[in-house]
């Protein structure tokens, strides 16, 4: 076995949920993760919880959308719901053997199959905001995911354990490290009332007064390394464009460009995907406001790959989520989209604060005050 796998396993188990004896643990897969599956499986059961499998054959929401009645594509399980509500960790590996299933599926009718899941994802962030449990998403690198992004599977493996830090000497140390620092970046961040984007066919002004920021360093994503927010609901005027393209739902959307008025998408177009867009902005009141706003500061995920949890964190980006806001930092919108769209800002890009100039060509200008603590984050 690849002892990187075991490596990563340690590190979800011991920083990003801090395991305890006698938890109940749900392991959630298509059962081409087994890779890392399995040392997750073992070394959760050698730490005394109780973990148990959930593993998904792969298709078989295809096979709902394809084939399935409106009341069955709204349909959310009352035992799921119940599941969620009673353990108390959790991991989803997002590995998938084919990545693009969902490229001819109508968009309507995987749009409403997109909001039932939804609404189990939203029973779960809301008890990860009062503490009641933890989360970690990752990847198990497979074949489909290295041909997105354009690697062998030994390349993309590669990859994916550097920008984890798990051949670090000590990964968990890294991580905390990195929460350190970007907890500074987050209280500095915290003071500022407005941010102004500008880059390629981009300038928007952020209205971030009051929100509380975040730092993500391995918690509830691995790999991590972002600070965000929930912007203010009314406070986002002006154009954004995403060059990277947006992969959702297993359907793509290139080039998107987006204007806003007191925070609400008005205009919307992109070069690829228009339609489904479209579809995404309607799913829902929520869907055509925004719930996110972070800068990407991995600079070990150099590159983009189709896969937004790495994407969303390259170093020198920002990106802007439609829909789904956070709670627990200010944010009101609520909806069942949270459609991440990444602005590449590492050629052109500036951005300021409260009209200072703080970033510039995908780096801030300064490094922030250190941060004193970051328990409460955890």
């Amino acid at each position: 076995m690849d002892p990187r796998y075991e490596r990563l396993a340690e590190v979800v188990l011991d920083h990003s949920l801090a395991l305890k004896p006698g938890q109940v643990l749900r392991i959630e897969a298509e059962a081409v993760a087994a890779p890392l599956f399995l040392p997750l499986h073992r070394e959760a059961i050698k730490r005394g919880a109780h973990a148990y499998a959930a593993i998904d054959l792969g298709g078989l929401k295809e096979l709902l959308v394809a084939h399935g009645s409106e009341d069955q594509l709204s349909f959310v399980s009352p035992i799921a719901l119940r599941e969620m509500d009673t353990i108390d960790a959790a991991i989803t590996i997002w590995s998938e053997t084919n990545t693009r299933s969902f490229s001819r599926a109508d968009a309507e009718r995987r749009k409403r199959q997109l909001a039932a899941d939804q609404q189990l994802a939203m029973r779960r962030r809301d008890r990860i905001s009062r503490g009641e449990i933890r989360w970690c998403g990752t990847l198990c690198p497979t074949d489909a995911h290295a041909q997105d992004a354009d690697m062998s599977l030994e390349e993309y493996e590669d990859f994916v354990f550097r920008a984890c830090h798990v051949l670090d000497s000590d990964p968990v140390g890294h991580w905390r490290r990195i929460g350190e620092r970007l907890q500074a970046r987050a209280a500095e961040l915290g003071t500022v009332r407005e941010l102004r984007i500008v880059g390629e066919d981009t300038d928007l002004a952020v209205v971030v007064e009051g929100r509380t920021w975040r730092p993500a360093y391995g918690i509830q994503n691995l790999p991590d390394g972002e600070v965000y927010t929930s912007p203010v609901e009314t406070g986002i005027n002006g154009t954004i464009r995403f060059g990277f393209p947006a992969i959702f739902g297993g359907r793509e959307v290139d080039d998107a460009r987006l204007r806003f008025e007191d925070g609400r998408v008005v205009a919307s177009e992109a070069a690829g995907g228009e339609p489904y867009l479209k579809a995404l902005l309607g799913m829902d009141e929520g869907a055509a406001a925004a719930g996110e706003i972070a800068f990407g500061l991995n600079y070990e995920i150099d590159r983009f790959t189709r896969n937004i949890l790495f994407d969303e964190k390259i170093g020198g980006t920002m990106h802007l989520a439609l829909g789904m806001g956070f709670e627990d930092l200010g944010g009101r919108n609520r909806s069942a989209l949270h459609l991440d769209l990444i602005c590449d800002l590492r050629r052109e890009g500036e951005v300021y604060a409260d009209g200072e100039l703080i970033w510039r060509s995908g780096s801030f200008l300064r490094e922030p005050e250190p941060a004193r603590d970051i328990a409460h984050v955890r």
